[in-house]
């Protein structure tokens, strides 16, 4: 253990003590927030894009945006709050995907399950949305609503019809039987190993779609099936079907509420008025109470961190960043403040070399203290080769994951510069010197270089995968 200074030790205590005097602050304020001589209800905003991090707002913008773990975490702390009598979710066109829905669902029903009612309003909804309304205790939207419910579909554009007509040839080599990324340059129509994967993907997040609403509704899967073979539907028809329980406008809603969750005798149950509504991020910085921070000692701590977008071995570009990445794990694993790490990961994968410097960066971090992975929506690639140095690995049924396998190589554009009347000439020092020269193909040689180089990383990927998960 290091040993501190006394000036280091009195800054600890003061940030210590300037967190108990915050608390009490924000629980002055949370009495208007949450009062108690009404219905208090959070209101939670769905919207299309649920950020995994916070992102810089305008000043004096009264209501900011929730990250998806904060969403989560207002649901959680309402279930033990007894100043809190129900939460109202208002989808307004999210989430978009169906890993966070199942996420969201199981936030939902574990609130449930404490006994608070839940309420999903919205005016128009798609299937994940739908998922998530249907583990709420109530679901209504207006009668000209829309419950778009019509299966699942996944759908890939092919490009080579269209690079043939401009003269380009794709040089594509790859390992792996099933890493169809590159064929969206080499093929016309999906490949029958494409279309194995998505098949087996359609039927996993199917099932999860049916026996989500079939569990919510109170429904045979039969049923439901059923329905959603008979989709898409307005509001009114929603309801006939089971699958709503109640067409009401926005300015129904109170007396609705107030009717799901008793209000204090002394209040007029009929009156709308005494319904509170609380909005989620107010909640988020006054209601959820994390205690005293106790002055001599600090209390453990979970790093939480996030990593989405492409792997890339820039440092400040957009997605995963490998050197500003490793830089906060190697921090963190020399931080004996912080005992555990739980890394978010949505990433579909990227610069193969960036993968496996992360890859080094969280084995460190696990022979020092756990490390979780917590998959978002698409965890492939060169995702998945990082997050199996990890202890652990959790997914949701609809997560894409895996995509273990390697692809390379160039446009070849020789043919479209001819078209064009474009000139290209160059002088080489070495056999391959070309090699990744846009104006020729592959020679055999360089051919079978670029196989043999792919067929090494491949070869360590699978290296990895073996030894994180004990294959």
């Amino acid at each position: 253990m290091p040993v501190l200074t006394p000036a280091a030790v009195a800054v600890a205590v003061a940030g210590r003590a300037a967190a108990n005097l915050s608390r009490l602050v924000r629980r002055a304020l949370a009495r208007r927030a949450l009062p108690r001589d009404e219905s208090c209800w959070i209101e939670v905003r769905l919207r299309a894009h649920l950020h995994e991090e916070r992102t810089p707002r305008a000043p004096f913008v009264s209501e900011p945006h929730l990250t998806f773990l904060e969403i989560l975490q207002v649901i959680e702390s309402a279930g033990s709050d007894p100043r809190v009598d129900g939460v109202l979710l208002k989808l307004e066109g999210g989430p978009v995907s169906f890993g966070r829905a199942l996420s969201l669902r199981r936030a939902i029903l574990a609130l449930r399950e404490r006994g608070k009612p839940v309420v999903a309003y919205a005016e128009s909804v798609d299937a994940p949305a739908f998922l998530v309304a249907s583990a709420a205790t109530r679901f209504w939207l207006p009668e000209e609503g829309s419950l778009f419910l019509v299966g699942i579909r996944f759908e890939a554009t092919y490009l080579r019809g269209l690079l043939d007509r401009l003269h380009v040839e794709p040089e594509v080599i790859r390992v792996g039987s099933h890493k169809a990324m590159a064929e969206r340059f080499t093929r016309e129509r999906m490949s029958d190993e494409e279309r194995e994967q998505l098949e087996g993907l359609a039927d996993d997040v199917y099932e999860a779609l049916v026996a989500g609403i079939a569990a919510g509704r109170g429904l045979e899967e039969g049923a439901v099936r059923a329905a959603i073979d008979a989709g898409p539907y307005r509001g009114r028809t929603a309801v006939e079907a089971g699958l709503a329980d109640a067409c009401l406008y926005p300015d129904e809603l109170d007396q609705r509420l107030a009717e799901l969750a008793p209000l204090p005798t002394a209040v007029q149950v009929s009156d709308p008025r005494r319904v509170h509504r609380t909005a989620a991020p107010t909640y988020c910085a006054l209601g959820i109470d994390s205690g005293w921070r106790p002055l001599l000692r600090d209390l453990p701590r979970i790093a939480y961190v996030v990593a989405g977008g492409i792997i890339h071995r820039s440092r400040r570009n957009a997605g995963i960043a490998c050197d500003e990445l490793r830089d906060t794990l190697d921090e963190l694993r020399t931080n004996e403040a912080v005992r555990a790490v739980v890394l978010r990961i949505e990433s579909p994968g990227g610069d193969s070399l960036a993968s496996d410097l992360l890859w080094r960066s969280i084995s460190l971090v696990a022979r020092e203290k756990p490390i979780v992975v917590s998959m978002g929506d698409v965890v492939a690639s060169g995702g998945y080769y990082m997050a199996v140095a990890a202890h652990a690995l959790l997914a949701e049924a609809a997560t894409v994951t895996g995509s273990i396998g390697v692809v390379g190589g160039k446009a070849n554009l020789a043919k479209l510069y001819r078209r064009i009347g474009l000139g290209r000439d160059a002088v080489e020092r070495g056999a391959r010197a070309g090699m990744l020269s846009e104006s020729r193909g592959f020679s055999e040689d360089e051919r079978r270089a670029l196989q043999a180089e792919l067929s090494w990383v491949y070869d360590a990927f699978t290296d990895r995968v073996a030894q994180g998960r004990g294959l």
